[in-house]
């Protein structure tokens, strides 16, 4: 501790900070000491500590009194350390806290983790000696000009000058969006005129070429999407964005399995459109239309309050029977096993089960381990 001086903490010419740790307690040797949960700062010339409640005192230690380092690893009930072996006290040293210590070394206990990396960031200072590379005599300062202050007239052209370059970016940008927006219009163009002549040659193309092709063509997005912009604010855009979803995704419900999410509606609907994105409060309401507008797919809300897009054709005692079969002939089943079997998401296969259950197919059991669904012995085997 006697290699330590007193410092007022800033900086010294050519001197940068390389790394910051707080929390750090400083032991002479293996002495504790008053210097107790500090700002251990390492710069290019020296280690500085910082009090964390009398930000006034701090000392310092220069790096060119270090000889080498040691990590001593953390423990049980005792912190990671950094033992810094030193030289011979140097003569003509400025103050510190103690003019004579029995140890050559002191030891830097990181209380809040931080350790390796200072001790690696350490260890390259060292190498380099940074404080020993001298530093270069700024250029001689011109003599300051008298400043003018400007007026009222100086500050409103400054005013309208930053004005003017706002509005030239925002006009930059909002060109570059237009010709974003006409690039996909042309590309929604293209899709459709080759849709149409897919549908003209039907027989001069594969099944297998038609239905990837169709695919590439959902993906660029639904043509002419209904917007307020098109169709107004009132009923009208409603029954219309009901109908475009229904053309959209009638096809996608029955290939789920007959149901979809309202949420796996929401996101496809969604990244369909582009840039005409739908909220859902406007998805919602226009799926509310659907029933009465006598359109092939509902909104169908469970028990449970889960949302789900269903189709018409779906028949519902089908789906009890069915989902009644595969517990027995499983012994039981989970959701996600359900969910595996039928092709359809757990969310889904588990109102399958509480609708299965609630019309009497099958039973739950539920345990610590989970909702589990057994056959109904009840109806299959005499009391």
């Amino acid at each position: 501790m006697d290699r330590l001086e007193w410092s007022d903490g800033s900086l010294i010419g050519g001197e940068t900070l390389v790394e910051q740790q707080t929390g750090v307690c400083l032991y002479d040797g293996h002495d504790k000491t008053s210097f107790e949960y500090g700002v251990l700062s390492l710069t290019t010339h020296r280690l500085l500590w910082r009090d964390h409640r009398n930000r006034n005192c701090v000392v310092a230690l220069p790096l060119a009194l270090v000889v080498y380092l040691e990590e001593q690893a953390s423990g049980f009930a005792k912190s990671a350390k950094i033992i810094v072996h030193l030289s011979q006290t140097p003569p003509n040293k400025p103050s510190g806290p103690t003019s004579h210590s029995p140890h050559s070394f002191i030891r830097l206990s990181f209380r809040e983790a931080g350790q390796k990396e200072f001790f690696r960031r350490f260890q390259v200072e060292l190498e380099q000696k940074r404080w020993e590379q001298k530093v270069q005599p700024a250029a001689a300062a011109l003599p300051s000009l008298p400043r003018h202050r400007p007026g009222i007239v100086g500050i409103e052209r400054s005013i309208q000058k930053k004005h003017h370059e706002t509005n030239k970016n925002i006009s930059v940008a909002f060109e570059d969006l237009s010709k974003l927006i006409e690039k996909a219009k042309e590309m929604v163009n293209l899709s459709r005129t080759i849709a149409t002549k897919i549908k003209d040659k039907q027989g001069d193309i594969t099944e297998d070429e038609t239905v990837k092709f169709k695919s590439y063509l959902l993906s660029m997005g639904i043509p002419n999407p209904v917007t307020r912009e098109t169709h107004g604010t009132g009923d009208k855009y409603y029954v219309e964005l009901a109908k475009q979803l229904v053309s959209v995704l009638e096809k996608p419900v029955e290939e789920a399995g007959g149901m979809m999410t309202l949420t796996d509606v929401y996101c496809r609907v969604n990244r369909a459109r582009g840039m005409e994105l739908l909220s859902p409060e406007d998805l919602l309401h226009a799926c509310e239309l659907m029933e009465l507008l006598k359109l092939p797919v509902r909104l169908r809300t469970f028990d449970s309050g889960v949302m789900v897009l269903q189709s018409k054709s779906q028949n519902e005692e089908e789906v009890i029977t069915k989902t009644s079969s595969l517990v027995e002939e499983k012994g039981l089943l989970t959701a996600e096993d359900l969910a595996k079997i039928v092709g359809v998401s757990v969310i889904l296969a588990k109102e399958r089960l509480l609708l299965t259950e609630k019309v009497g197919g099958i039973c739950r059991d539920e345990t610590v381990e989970g909702l589990k669904f057994f056959p109904n012995l009840f109806l299959t085997q005499p009391v």
